[in-house]
This record gives C-alpha cells, sequence and structure tokens, in this order.
C-alpha cells in the first residue's frame, strides 16, 4: 500500500481479499447524513442530464450560508481539483508554502513552472508555524499557502502569528491562500473562518464538503475570493463539468446539517483526546492536533505493515517532507474502532518489543528507522523513549 493519499482501499482489497479498518484516510466516523444521502440518489433520477456547468443552485446556497456573493464563489470536485486550477490560473511565480503539509500543493505548483519555497515546520518547535515565517514574505513572493489545520499534523496557527501574516501579505501584494479543508472540525468561536476577512486582504480560501459529512466518493470542494477575475481563469483552466449533479444536490442538502456538524465536533473531540492518551501510553510521540486526525512517531519497525495484516490502514507519512519512516497518520474514528486499533497496536509491540529480544523502544536505532528523533519538551508532548 504506497499509495500517494490516504484511503486506498482498493489496494488493500486487491491484495488481501477483504475489508480494512480504515485509519489512513481522515472522514468523519459518523456515516452521511440520511438527507444528505437522499438528495444524491433522487438526483441519479436524472441521471440523463448534464451537471450544471456553473452549480449556480450551490453556489447560491453557500453563498446563503457563509454570507457572501455568488460570484465570489467556485465549486470543483474536491480541495485537490481547486489546487490545481489555481496552479494553472496563476501566472508562474513564485509560491511559499509549509512542510510538512499536503503534498498537492507542490505537485500542483511545480507542474505549471512555479517556483516553491518551502519552509520547515520544525519537530523542535512542536511542528508549529513560528514568526520567522514572517521574513519570508517578501516582496518577490506572488503566493503564500497555509493549510489550516495543517495536513498532517492537525496544528493551527496562533491567531496574532496568522494575523501578522495576513497582514504581511497585504502590504506586499501577496495572494494568501488558506486551506479550510478540516476547518468543520474546529470550534467556530475559537477558531473563526478566514472567509470573515474575505475583502480585508488578498485572499483565497478552499473548503471541502469531503470530511465532515463523509461524502469522500462525492468529490466535493469549494473555494471563496473577491479576485472574481482569478475564479474566472480557475473556472477555465480545466474540464467544464467538475461537479456531478448528485454531488451538488448533496452538497445543498449538507449546508442545511447544521446539529450533524455539532455532533461530529463533540464526538472527534472525546475520541482525539482518548487516542492522545492512549498512543502516549504506547510510547509513541503524539502531535497533539487539533482535526479530526492525529500525526504520531513509533519507532518500532514496520508497524504499519504489521497492522495492515491485521486489517487496519494507517497513514504513512514518509513521504511528507520534513518526517520520514516511523510517523503515521491515524484518523479519530469511533470508541469501538479507535479500540481496535489499540489493541492491535498492543499486540505489534508485544510481538515486536518480546519476540525481537532488542529494546526498540531504548533509544537504540535500526537500518529502517535510524535514531529515535529528539522532541520538544513543550506542546505537543509525548512519552520519552
Amino acid at each position: 500500500m504506497n499509495s500517494k493519499h490516504g484511503g486506498d482501499w482498493v489496494s488493500y482489497e486487491e491484495a488481501y481479499g477483504k475489508k480494512a479498518l480504515d485509519f489512513s484516510a481522515s472522514i468523519s466516523p459518523f456515516p452521511m447524513p440520511e438527507r444528505v444521502r437522499k438528495a444524491a440518489q433522487e438526483a441519479l433520477e436524472r441521471e440523463d442530464r448534464y451537471p450544471d456547468p456553473n452549480q449556480r443552485r450551490l453556489r447560491r446556497a453557500i453563498a446563503e450560508a457563509y454570507s457572501l456573493q455568488e460570484e465570489e464563489i467556485l465549486c470543483g470536485n474536491g480541495a485537490a481539483d481547486l489546487i490545481w486550477r489555481l496552479a494553472a490560473a496563476l501566472q508562474p511565480g513564485r509560491v511559499l508554502i509549509t512542510e510538512p503539509s499536503f503534498g498537492e500543493y507542490r505537485a500542483a505548483l511545480e507542474w505549471y513552472g512555479h517556483e516553491v519555497r518551502g519552509y520547515s515546520l520544525r519537530k523542535e518547535t512542536g511542528f508549529l508555524l513560528q514568526e520567522d515565517f514572517l521574513e519570508m514574505l517578501t516582496d518577490d513572493i506572488d503566493v503564500a499557502i497555509l493549510c489550516e489545520p495543517n495536513n498532517p499534523t492537525g496544528l493551527t496557527t496562533e491567531k496574532e502569528l496568522f494575523l501578522q501574516i495576513a497582514q504581511r501579505c497585504g502590504e506586499n501584494r501577496i495572494l494568501l491562500v488558506v486551506d479550510e479543508s478540516f476547518q468543520d472540525f474546529l470550534d467556530p468561536k475559537e477558531h473563526p473562518s478566514m472567509l470573515e476577512n474575505l475583502y480585508q486582504w488578498p485572499l483565497l480560501v478552499i473548503r471541502s464538503f469531503t470530511k465532515l459529512y463523509a461524502m469522500a466518493s462525492l468529490r466535493l470542494g469549494w473555494c471563496a475570493c473577491s479576485d472574481t477575475k482569478l475564479l474566472r481563469k480557475m473556472q477555465l483552466s480545466g474540464q467544464p463539468w467538475p461537479v456531478s449533479y448528485p454531488a451538488e444536490e448533496a452538497g445543498i442538502a449538507a449546508l442545511a446539517q447544521k446539529e450533524h456538524a455539532k455532533t461530529v465536533r463533540k464526538q472527534i473531540n472525546r475520541e482525539r483526546n482518548r487516542l492522545i492518551g492512549e498512543l502516549k501510553r504506547l510510547g509513541c510521540y503524539v502531535v497533539e492536533g487539533e482535526a479530526n486526525y492525529l500525526l504520531f512517531y513509533d519507532p518500532l519497525i514496520e508497524l504499519g505493515s504489521a497492522l495492515q495484516d491485521r486489517g487496519i490502514l494507517l497513514r504513512d507519512c514518509s513521504n511528507f517532507e520534513g518526517l520520514g519512516t516511523g510517523w503515521y497518520r491515524a484518523a479519530v474514528r469511533s470508541e469501538a474502532d479507535n479500540r481496535t486499533l489499540i489493541r492491535a497496536m498492543e499486540e505489534v509491540h508485544g510481538e515486536m518489543y518480546y519476540g525481537s529480544g532488542n529494546d526498540v523502544r531504548g533509544g537504540q536505532k535500526s537500518a529502517d528507522n535510524g535514531p529515535v528523533p529528539d522532541f520538544p519538551a513543550g506542546r505537543p508532548a509525548g512519552r520519552t523513549f
């Protein structure tokens, strides 16, 4: 299972001939709300019609829900589609991104000839964005991209620093792109969306329906920007029907599911805290993120493949810039699913710890893992190996 992203259930089923308990895809553990499912199913009754290439009904619904103008909204085939459209629509220039972060930023930008400058989120500072990021926002930068909360760390930028970044971008005419694909899992009072500042700075905000409403197979995302000319270029940078009719109808129905969002957030918060404690108990270093997934380091050799043999998929994060072997991302799922994961990890730890005759948690190194990294004493915290 060497997929570039999580959720590669097809490869697993082809290899093992059975379904897996998938912690590699950060999707809500709650099923798609029934009204959303029904809306998508009813849309199939019009299977002989092309979808609206402008998603007018959906854009109007989004505009009403977020107090925006319809012309300031562009919908796409998930957030990744919008990222690639943005890279295609912009003139090749210099783009600043943070790493580790979502790999499609660099992939799309480099494909379309942009010069990508990476800012390293360092484990020594808990993978948190630091003030020296401001020094990189010089007037020769055209675009800066931030993922809030970040994928795969799940961390958000401190509010005052974030506002300083936005102000600096405004001063230097840098387009600030904020990917809020996991924003719905945050408390909106503590972490307000940057959509509220759409007219204050050069700003483009990306959102996703996929995560909160368990709509991964329907593929639906949207973005908002006051620069309608840029949105028009993005629209013309891909195929003309990016959103299927079932996806559009599901999105309209999802916007009305206010209580569903509250229920999911409450469940995720409870289970995330529980999972953090259990992973620490097993000796893992845990990045205490705020989203519906957790990034952690486990020095045990081939933990991912051992769990895979037990029917459990983790997101191997070794292909993220700045990480490496031993780093994994696990979705926060239901209490029962999370307990299954921990029990399986206990079995793997027991087998590798007692069966190998080598105390892999005692600070030794292996040819595959390299030395156990040193971590900061502050947030995020984990057990000392």
